[in-house]
């Protein structure tokens, strides 16, 4: 694989393991089971136990497993074709899409804030239209 097409894998693979890292770690269809997971992290005896649970409530710690999973259905490498390849496009990977992830919870954020201050505003309207006019 040439360079160029490297890179326009690793922009492209990037984005299910953003979106299934997310998925799992942040969205409502996943919210029980990670706060099962989340109480397991911390109500376990044993460390190995609470860490493999934690792995579920960690964007960061669970894009590492997903890319891993990508990295061996896909067999990409980044640069060279043994195992440094395959290290370097881990850390390429997961850097890449914890990258996406950050820029889309910043996307989400500035989408409530606006709907927050349009909820407001519609608020302060009707609160004027309620009040009786004197002339």
């Amino acid at each position: 694989m040439t360079l160029g097409v490297q890179v326009v894998w690793l922009l492209l693979l990037a984005l299910p393991i953003a979106s299934i890292s997310w998925t799992v770690t942040h969205e409502e269809i996943f919210h029980e089971p990670r706060e099962y997971c989340a109480r397991k992290s911390h109500d376990c005896p044993h460390v190995l136990e609470r860490k493999l649970f934690f792995i579920v409530t960690c964007e960061f710690c669970f894009s590492h497993y997903i890319t891993i999973a990508f990295l061996f259905l896909t067999r990409y490498h980044l640069l060279f074709e043994d195992w440094r390849g395959y290290v370097l496009a881990l850390f390429a990977l997961v850097w890449l899409a914890n990258f996406y992830m950050a820029v889309f919870a910043r996307l989400q954020l500035g989408i409530k804030s606006q709907r927050i201050e349009i909820s407001q505003e519609e608020q302060k309207l009707h609160e004027q239209e309620a009040e009786p006019r004197y002339s």
